[in-house]
Formats: C-alpha cells, structure tokens, sequence
C-alpha cells in the first residue's frame, strides 16, 4: 500500500511538472507597453500561421529610406472568428499599424489598431 501512494504521489509530481509549460504565455511581455507607435507601410508578406499571425511590411522613414518592419497579432483562429482569413492582407496593401514596440527591436510591433487597404480599421477581435 505504501508503495502505491510513493507511486502516486511521484506520479503527480511528474504530471505536474510536465505541464507547467503549457500554462506559459509571453502576452506583450517582450513589448514597451506604456507607448503607442503608428507607422504606415505597404505589406511584403502576410503570415497566417501559429502560434501568432505576423505581418511584414516596409516603411519610409523621415529620411525617405525604407525600413523593414514585423508586426505580430494574435492567433489564426482569434482572428477567423472576427472575419479574417490568409487573404485578408496581401503583398503591396498599404496599412497603417499602430501598437507596442519591442524592447529589443525598433522595427517590430505587437499590433493594437490595423487599418487595411480600404481605409478602414480591420477587426482584430471577435465580438
């Protein structure tokens, strides 16, 4: 009997441990969230994937120099329930993204506010 409760007890301990990582979550941790940053770009390329839909698109800077810039959004299917599918941006849509920036990297954003190519705001949550 005793045996049996040592097994269930490391079996739990086990069970325990292996799980904790699917309770992590980066949510904007990596973003400076005491600011909102707005830039306008035209899209190079739309990724529609897990774990988070990314948006990569070029913007021109004050000198006129264009610049690379990521955007990242939240999951695929978020944003299927709020009308969105892997034609919703395509290459050469311009945009206007307004979000946190990295705290690593100037030219990557966790996006709040997306106005697509007809000038509207695009839904980035389901109602």
């Amino acid at each position: 009997m005793k045996i049996k409760i040592i097994i269930l007890m490391f079996s739990v301990l086990a069970l325990l441990v292996v799980s904790i990582p699917t309770f992590a979550h980066h949510g904007t941790a990596a973003y400076d969230t005491k600011s909102d940053v707005t830039v306008k770009g035209t899209m190079t390329e739309f990724r529609f994937f897990n774990p988070h839909v990314q948006l990569y698109f070029e913007v021109k800077n004050d000198k006129g120099e264009t610049e690379k810039w990521q955007g990242e959004l939240t999951a695929p299917n978020k944003l299927s329930r709020a009308g969105w599918d892997k034609h919703t941006l395509n290459p050469g849509d311009s945009i206007t993204a307004t979000g946190y920036i990295s705290k690593n990297d100037n030219h990557t954003m966790w996006i709040r506010k997306l106005i697509g190519p007809s000038g509207e705001p695009l839904q980035l949550f389901e109602e």
